[in-house]
């Protein structure tokens, strides 16, 4: 039987010196040095330097000639060590080299279209890397990321397991639900004119396997929603730790998921845990202080940057663009960028622009410039005590900038978030060596639709328990009820949702009822959950941290796409597989599908 190998590319040392060994892998680089031909023969343990020399062995010589970059051969040879002054410390196997008695060609590469290497392979065009994959999977970091993402896997798997949890696999042909996102849709095939979705989440499924008596549940579950890829949220698919316990209140959840997250920081990662509390739990933060001091649900805490609320100064000032949107029920919020002042004016449009996106109307700064003095259009209009006492409120001295807000609460909060960001970006205040973990509790359970004006919708799950059950519901302004959903942010991105669930179907039916579905529509979309906690359902609760954002970010991915073996691009297609591709009418037929002009 033909052995490819006895070792591999990243484990010889001088203690196997003078041992005759096999290796196989790809050339990594090929070098001629005046009669010498030195291959780095690479694979995912690493890389090993072979020697051919003629007058060790003259027909292996030859063959090494006429061998390129990303052939894959096989080396016999003998392991020696390297001069002292040609010893390489950037490879583990930098102590030795083989010197080659043998070499076999296994396979012939073209010219790959960029090169195998970290270096020069990531200034290659992306489409380019996507369409050749399987080249680029080659390169260190991708092996690398391949096998940090392979022991996450592996922990999480053994922290629930020791826990008690039992690992179930929930339907990925599933019935379709309203959880905020497009649907993928599946044509049955034997019951004509009818869909499955690809599951969002296992959601409801977990919720039955409570109700089933699981107790305790997670799974490493594929999720699939139809929405439009960013830097933190890859195309069509994604990953979650899904989790569910029975008999829980939401203090057990933090505590069961809190131990998780420390131990894949500090295992997993280079970042110190920053921003906790005095006894080093995350902090909860209730989801309108958030807003409100950070203008975002998914605040970065690696800086300070706060925002404040000045409505009760201003609110008769001269300025009417201030005291006008107080007097209709408005907000005015601050927010002071500590040495500010030196952004020029470029800088400045760029940031009102930023505050235009999330729905501002425009950005009014004060600079407070070296000398004491304000420098800004709006100054006249506020005068100079006004000016002074906003700036004492928001602790502003020479060299600061002050940004304001003033519109609805929602949208100045949205508003000076996103510049919050953006300064902490222009200003280097996110540290990539800190990782701040923190909850963002008590969120709103119901918001006016963002699609359809008036509407009441759900502002979160909406499988989620409101704080006051249904007592609250029947008596309370929607708007008003707290629900007993939670979120974790890592460094500024969302990376968990989960909450208590409602395992009451008067308190469901309440629910929906509130966000404009009839009882008749919640039993077509959650029949089966409906009669299921009809039976006798626990309370329980759960959450489903992304474990792909939390690789990405305690990782230093640049994109989440960089944490997939193979994804998608930009545009949602898989440019390597050619997909998605067009079908056969016949296959159509089956489906009892026309094809329609686009």
């Amino acid at each position: 039987m033909q052995k490819y190998r006895t070792h591999t590319c990243g484990e010889l040392s001088k203690k196997e010196e003078g041992k005759e060994i096999i290796l196989s892998g790809w050339v990594n680089s090929r070098r001629d040095h005046g009669g010498l031909i030195f291959i780095d023969l690479r694979d995912r343990y690493g890389i090993t330097q072979i020697t051919f020399d003629p007058k060790v062995s003259k027909d292996p010589w030859e063959l090494a000639d006429k061998v390129r970059s990303e052939y894959v051969i096989k080396v016999s040879g003998k392991v020696i060590s390297r001069p002292d002054d040609m010893i390489n410390s950037k490879l583990a196997t930098g102590e030795i080299e083989v010197e080659a008695e043998k070499i076999e060609v296994l396979s012939e590469s073209e010219t790959p279209p960029f090169e195998i290497n970290d270096e020069k392979g990531q200034e290659a065009n992306e489409l380019i890397r996507l369409e050749y994959r399987f080249l680029d999977l080659r390169r260190k970091k991708f092996q690398e990321m391949l096998k940090i993402k392979d022991q996450i896997f592996q922990h999480v798997r053994s922290y629930f397991q020791t826990r008690d949890f039992r690992e179930v696999q929930t339907p990925i042909l599933a019935n379709s639900s309203p959880e905020g996102a497009r649907d993928f849709l599946i044509p049955s095939r034997l019951n004509p004119g009818k869909f499955y979705a690809l599951p969002q989440a296992p959601q409801q499924f977990k919720q039955l396997l409570m109700i089933g008596g699981v107790d305790k549940y997670f799974q490493i579950a594929p999720c699939f929603r139809d929405e439009d890829p960013r830097m933190d949220r890859a195309y069509g698919e994604f990953y979650q730790i899904d989790m569910e316990m029975s008999f829980v209140e939401q203090e057990d959840i933090f505590e069961i998921m809190e131990p998780l997250f420390v131990e894949l920081t500090e295992k997993f990662s280079k970042k110190k845990l920053v921003a906790l509390e005095k006894d080093g739990s995350f902090q909860k933060l209730p989801w309108r202080e958030s807003m409100e001091k950070y203008g975002s649900d998914k605040p970065d805490l690696r800086f300070d940057l706060e925002i404040k609320p000045i409505s009760n100064l201003v609110k008769e000032c001269g300025f009417s663009v201030f005291a006008d949107v107080v007097g209709k029920g408005g907000v005015v919020h601050a927010l002071k960028i500590e040495g500010g002042a030196k952004f020029s004016r470029k800088e400045i449009d760029e940031l009102t622009e930023t505050a235009k996106e999330k729905g501002a109307k425009g950005l009014a700064y004060i600079i407070v410039k070296d000398d004491g003095e304000f420098q800004s259009p709006i100054v006249k209009f506020l005068g100079e005590k006004l000016t002074k006492k906003i700036a004492s409120e928001v602790e502003a001295n020479s060299g600061d900038i002050i940004f304001f807000g003033a519109d609805s609460w929602k949208t100045v909060c949205w508003a000076l978030g996103a510049v919050r960001n953006e300064c902490g970006s222009k200003l280097g205040l996110k540290d990539n060596s800190k990782a701040a973990w923190c909850w963002i509790v008590d969120f709103p359970m119901f918001a006016y639709s963002d699609i359809e004006e008036g509407r009441i919708d759900f502002e979160h799950n909406p499988f989620s328990m409101p704080r006051g059950g249904i007592e609250e519901l029947e008596s309370k302004d929607p708007l008003e009820i707290i629900n007993n959903q939670f979120d974790v942010s890592l460094n500024g991105f969302e990376v968990l949702s989960g909450g208590i669930r409602n395992h009451k179907p008067d308190v469901m039916y309440k629910a929906f009822e509130i966000a404009g579905y009839t009882k008749k529509e919640v039993n077509e979309k959650f029949g089966g959950m409906i009669k299921a906690l009809k039976f006798g359902a626990p309370p329980h609760g759960g959450c489903a941290p992304g474990v792909d954002r939390i690789i990405m970010t305690l990782c230093d991915y640049d994109s989440i796409r960089d944490i997939y073996a193979f994804p998608k691009d930009g545009k949602g297609k898989d440019l390597m597989m050619d997909s998605p591709s067009s079908v056969k009418d016949g296959q159509l037929k089956e489906l009892h599908i026309k094809r329609s002009k686009i």
